[in-house]
């Protein structure tokens, strides 16, 4: 081979990558597009059809003697479980490994819930979820969590969370050791969701911001379809960026002049209240905006605006091909969006921001959980994982 030093073949979990990619059909395209030996092929799919990660079906075209047999890769191996942690409001989600959604769940919490009760809810909650999607408690390979902070990925340890009491240097993965064998993987609330878009505009938009605009603000940033997640993994973290218009008002984290204080969905309930509308959560408030509530309208418009003159920088920084909005402010997606987009397009250069697209997220209120369970699956189906799951067997 040309350039100097020889290309590992793949292992059976590379040829699991490569049939989920659709990059191979069949044991002959295997063979061609590895280099394999057919005792090869043979070893490694044997392996995998074994362990019911891949299965056989169909017939490809006959180009002469007996038709191949398609290889297809079967989600139902196995399965993940979601939990995306907010501020008041906790969801569930059991999906298989194609990350199709099996069963679903959330319950409303007090604010800020602290870890011990706040999973002793979530086991409790588990059984019948498992029950209802059809899957034994032992199939679960792994867990996606999400929170709203700053996580330490490798210890699966939440470091920050200044709206979760208690949480703030609490490994999270000895709460799930009920599920035996799966790893617990933890990421930033806003990073979770982006990565729901891996299975959307992900696919077109290889270079992609994703705003979740909720009680709180923070962005997903990809790069040539690689999440960024910053060397503290606090890569994102928009929320806190000083804005003018916030200058003296009091933000959560306890700084002065964060663009949350002024933007964020906690502010905007504080400030509609303060407005004579009796409001618990910015999912109420963005209800009425969309039934027409005028106090409610000019304050999700108005945060809009805010959140613009930030993403203005992020668009001159990055360049993306696409803004997505998710988050509970994007049930009132188009009020909210005509106030990004006067401000964003207005601050941001126009050599970046020409070409680019605001969309909202492709899997609307359900992005956390499926976000959560794409950080599980890309770990469970990892080459190294897989070739470890058949070794075990």
């Amino acid at each position: 081979m040309a350039g100097g030093g020889a290309t590992a073949l793949p292992t059976a979990g590379g040829v699991l990558d490569l049939i989920r990619r659709g990059d191979v059909r069949t044991r002959a395209d295997v063979a061609s597009v590895t280099g394999l030996s057919r005792t090869a092929v043979t070893a490694r799919l044997s392996a995998l059809l074994g362990s019911g990660l891949v299965v056989e079906g169909g017939e490809a075209p006959s180009t002469g003697g007996r038709p191949a047999t398609f290889l297809q890769f079967n989600g139902r191996a196995g399965s993940v479980l979601a939990v995306a942690v907010g501020r008041s409001r906790t969801q569930l989600a059991v999906c298989d490994l194609a990350g199709e959604v099996l069963a679903t769940a959330e319950f409303d919490h007090a604010d800020g819930l602290e870890p011990d009760a706040l999973f002793r809810r979530v086991d409790k909650r588990l059984g019948a979820l498992l029950a209802e999607a059809g899957v034994a408690r032992d199939s679960v390979r792994g867990v996606g969590l999400s929170l709203p902070g700053i996580v330490d990925a490798a210890t699966a340890t939440c470091v920050s969370a200044p709206v979760l009491r208690g949480w703030d240097g609490v490994a999270l993965a000895p709460y799930f050791s009920s599920l035996e064998g799966a790893v617990v993987h933890v990421e930033n609330d806003a990073k979770a969701l982006a990565l729901s878009e891996a299975h959307g505009h992900l696919l077109e938009h290889p270079d992609l911001v994703v705003l979740k605009a909720s009680t709180g603000l923070g962005c997903g940033v990809f790069v040539q379809g690689r999440l960024v997640r910053g060397a503290k993994g606090a890569a994102g973290e928009i929320g806190h960026t000083k804005n003018p218009g916030a200058d003296g008002r009091t933000c959560r984290c306890g700084e002065v002049g964060c663009i949350e204080a002024v933007a964020a969905g906690w502010a905007l309930v504080q400030d509609s209240i303060a407005d004579g509308v009796e409001v618990a959560h910015v999912r109420e408030l963005a209800d009425l905006a969309v039934a027409g509530d005028a106090v409610a309208r000019r304050r999700i418009r108005e945060s809009g605006r805010r959140v613009g003159e930030v993403l203005a920088g992020v668009v001159n920084l990055l360049n993306p091909g696409a803004i997505v909005v998710g988050g509970d402010l994007a049930a009132a997606y188009d009020i909210f969006v005509a106030g990004l987009r006067e401000t964003l397009y207005a601050g941001a250069a126009a050599g970046a921001s020409n070409d680019l697209v605001i969309l909202p997220a492709t899997h609307g209120a359900a992005a956390g959980t499926v976000g959560c369970a794409q950080l599980a699956i890309a770990d469970v189906l990892s080459p190294a994982a897989v070739d470890a799951l058949l070794n075990r067997d």
